[in-house]
């Protein structure tokens, strides 16, 4: 069975590399993602400049709730803001104390960046498996990457999950489909951090 797959996918591969005119698709109502922002994450060393105002510069860690502390305004959320965001914030925040401040934000050691933009196959599939993010990756490249699907897999009800401005949001995939079928109507192009979850049958 596994070696079929093997064979399968392998066939996929080179089928699919004769069809440079089909598009790569997203679910209909997807965030896609267009420039590389980086959001701030737990563990992160940050650096805090503020303008003619060394005694109020640092280099802080954020810490395991989110946030790091700066003199004067005392602690502040970093976590999941962009390093503007949090450079509006202080600023906002300082301007109780100091004339128009100017405020910078440079992210000095992003650890957390690589495990937040891991993407993650799980379920039914031959070798589970959580990679870094490559732009460029497609729904069909990640399960080529776990070897395919289990002989149990109830492939086209896969669900693809992914963080979006108004929350978590899940995305059927017709993988059976792709793989059987040639079919990439689902065959989504991956942002970091997706999640796609192979169920089992039920019979």
């Amino acid at each position: 069975m596994r070696l079929f797959w093997v064979v399968l996918l392998s066939a996929l591969v080179i089928g699919c590399g004769t069809t440079g005119n089909q598009k790569i698709v997203q679910p209909e109502d997807a965030v896609v993602l267009t420039g590389n922002v980086y959001k701030i994450g737990e563990g992160d060393a940050l650096n805090v400049s503020v303008w003619r105002n060394p005694d109020l510069s640092v280099t802080v860690p954020v810490r395991p709730d989110g946030k790091i502390s700066v003199p004067l305004i005392g602690d502040i959320k970093a976590a999941g803001l962009a390093p503007e965001e949090l450079a509006a914030s202080i600023s906002t925040a300082l301007a109780n104390y100091v004339k128009n401040p100017q405020v910078t934000v440079v992210v000095t050691n992003a650890s957390s960046s690589e495990f937040l933009q891991r993407v993650r196959v799980t379920g039914a599939v031959n070798a589970p498996t959580s990679i870094a993010y490559s732009k460029g990756m497609t729904v069909m490249d990640l399960v080529l990457v776990t070897g395919g699907v289990t002989e149990f897999a109830d492939a086209n009800n896969t669900q693809l999950y992914r963080n979006t401005k108004s929350g978590v949001k899940s995305y059927r995939i017709k993988l059976r489909d792709i793989l059987e079928k040639g079919d990439i109507t689902t065959n989504y192009a991956i942002q970091p951090g997706d999640i796609i979850t192979v169920p089992e049958s039920l019979f």
